[in-house]
């Protein structure tokens, strides 16, 4: 049975009426979809608000997994072309950078929970292991990010000597390293231990202080300030 086109629902009913009266947070995931897409499946009879339920059914309403999806996995829905998808990697690709970006604006970290909330969005998902390290001033206030490497989905090989030239070169005081463990367990292997010791290392070498080396996982960390381990 076809669905009757946004435009001739009751106006308190339509998504962008709806977020103009009450705001964003009263629509719905498939509302929000809606508004991305723009116009629904006319061949089916499916509008904007069904097509997105239908959408989300794909993933079984987990919407990151349809943030993780690939343009060509997203094209194969029917209902959605090139420009459909298109929108949707786009949206998605905007939240997850605003996230990183707020880096820009962050004076300091104080905890390791701090970091984990903030570098969890752009880490969880991936299916690399990826190295960074955040290059931090005399008063432990954040000037950079940088990533050092990215390894396969078992391992990240990283040599001291790359991981603290960033600080070397923009005379850094101290350094806080974060890679994420794709299997989502924080909990850090023998590799992971010894990079670690030979970062401490170098770093009283060089004489710029390791704050912190952090594994995020799925929804939870491992600091080895906290644990004792460095």
């Amino acid at each position: 049975m076809s669905e009757r086109p946004i435009k001739d629902w009751p106006e308190d009913e339509r998504p962008r009426e709806k977020l103009l009266k009450r705001g964003v947070s009263a629509l719905s995931d498939a509302e929000l979809l809606a508004l991305v897409l723009r116009t629904g499946d006319a061949a089916a009879g499916k509008s904007a608000i069904g097509l997105g339920r239908e959408l989300l059914d794909q993933f079984d309403g987990n919407l990151r997994a349809l943030a993780q999806a690939e343009l060509d996995e997203l094209r194969r829905i029917k209902g959605l072309g090139l420009a459909k998808a298109s929108s949707i990697k786009a949206a998605f690709t905007l939240g997850s950078r605003f996230q990183s970006r707020r880096l820009e604006t962050m004076e300091k970290f104080t905890n390791p929970l701090q970091v984990f909330e903030f570098f969890q969005h752009e880490l969880r998902d991936s299916k690399k292991e990826i190295f960074l390290v955040l290059l931090l001033d005399g008063k432990n206030r954040i000037t950079r990010k940088v990533q050092i490497s990215e390894g396969s989905l078992n391992q990240s090989i990283v040599h001291p000597r790359e991981a603290f030239a960033p600080a070397v070169r923009e005379s850094a005081a101290a350094v806080i390293f974060i890679h994420n463990h794709p299997s989502g367990d924080p909990e850090p292997s023998r590799e992971d231990r010894d990079i670690t010791r030979r970062l401490r290392e170098s770093g009283e070498l060089l004489g710029i202080k390791v704050l912190d080396h952090i594994i995020i996982g799925e929804e939870r960390y491992f600091s080895f300030i906290e644990s004792g381990c460095l």
